[in-house]
This record gives C-alpha cells, structure tokens and sequence, in this order.
C-alpha cells in the first residue's frame, strides 16, 4: 500500500470516528443529594397529618443519585434517560400522634425510604448556545416506612408509576459550560408531583464532567394507595459524570 492509500484509509478513519462522535454521546454518572424533608402525610381515615418533622425527627440526610444518559442526532428517534434517586430518612424522639388508627406515644421510631426510578425520553429542540429539550419522564414511585412506639408499631409500602412531562432550559456561555434548569411535573384528581432542578455543570476534556446545583421534589398526593401527603425535599447537590 502507497503512502497515498495510507493517508486515505487514515482520514477515513478519522472522518468514521469523529461521525460517530457527532451523533451519539454516552453520559454515566451519580452524585449526593443533601435533601431536607418538610410536610407532613395521613391515611384517608386519620383525623390528623403526621408532621415528618416534629412528629417523626426526621431532618436533613445525604442521598445519593445516579443516572445514564444515551443522546443522538436521529430526528424520530428520543433520547433517552434512565436516573435513580434514593431517598432514605430514620429519625426518633419523644412524641404522640394518631396515625394509620392507632396511636404513637412515648419514645417514636421512625424509618422511610422513597426511591425514584425515571425513564426520561425527550428530543433536543435546541443544542448549541441555547439548549431545550421537551420529552415525556416515566417515574417509578415506590415508598416504604416503619413506625413504631412502645404500644404500636405500623409498617406499609406502595408503588406507583406516574407519566410527567419534562423539560430543560439552558445556556451555555462558554464551550462544555452549561447552565440549566430543568423540570418534571404532573397534576391530576388533586395530586401534584414535580421535580425542579438548577445546575451548573461543566464537562472537560478528558472526558470527566462535574456539576453543582439545587434540587426540589414536591409530592402531594390525594388518596393514592388510601395516603394524602404533602412534602418536600430540597437541598444543594454535587456530581460527577463521564461523557463519552
């Protein structure tokens, strides 16, 4: 072979390599979530709401989150998400309330657990400057908790599968530096559940990324598995990804 040829199959390679690049990017990453609880929950037949603060002790706990991310150029084609999120509190304390009929009283212990497991398929309207993408986020809800005092103990869980519409706005003001807000958010028969982010991330040249941001998850619920609630959690985050 010449070196006429060499140089030939030598930029077809690159050409090969940098098209694949241009039309599909792998995302693979997770970080912690310092989430405040806040609200408070009851079955349908309580006569009073279960404060997760005063009545429960629950308070602010690292969470951690991971997620991976497949984007593409192909029009008809969505991009896809998939995220986990793990949402864990203890807490105990000397308290008295009626919950699920019957009552708490003296020392409470308490043990609840929320993850959230999201299918993201959205299209990228905008990926230059300005980024936008409008997509459809499938959410996994599932809880489980455990209350117990000297005389009652309860102990539940429910899992739900909610359709959300997502989006994300950002800009970027210089290359591989993003700064964005993005949303997942569903009403219906009196339930609301969203999910706010603002983040800025930044993505090196040596395929490692980090980002930094402020995340809030609302979750009111009107007799979903015979539970109303109304709670919060919010706090700073940190991650770190790798962008292939």
């Amino acid at each position: 072979m010449n070196t006429r040829k060499i140089l030939l199959v030598i930029s077809l390679i690159s050409l090969s390599n940098t098209a694949i690049a241009d039309v599909l990017s792998i995302t693979v990453g997770g970080g912690l979530w310092n989430a405040t609880p806040d609200g408070n929950f009851n079955k349908v037949t309580d006569p009073n709401s279960v404060d997760v603060k005063d009545d429960l002790f629950l308070d602010t706990e690292s969470q951690g989150y991971a997620f991976i991310t497949i984007e593409h150029f192909v029009p008809i084609i969505p991009s896809i998400r998939v995220m986990y999120t793990d949402n864990s509190y203890a807490g105990n304390g000397a308290s008295s309330f009626t919950f699920d009929g019957q009552t708490f009283t003296g020392n409470v212990v308490s043990d609840i657990k929320m993850t959230n497991l999201d299918l993201l398929a959205y299209y990228e309207v905008l990926d230059n400057i300005v980024s936008l993408d409008i997509g459809l986020n499938i959410r996994q809800l599932s809880i489980d908790y455990t209350i117990i005092s000297t005389a009652s103990t309860t102990t539940d869980s429910f899992n739900e599968t909610f359709p959300m519409l997502y989006a994300l706005a950002g800009v970027s003001p210089w290359p591989d530096f993003l700064l964005s807000a993005e949303m997942s958010y569903v009403t219906y028969s009196g339930s609301t559940i969203s999910d706010l982010t603002a983040k800025v991330s930044y993505t090196t040249n040596f395929l490692l990324g980090i980002e930094a941001g402020y995340r809030r998850q609302t979750l009111k619920l009107d007799n979903i598995s015979d539970t109303n609630a109304d709670v919060t959690f919010d706090g700073p985050f940190v991650g770190a990804y790798l962008k292939f």
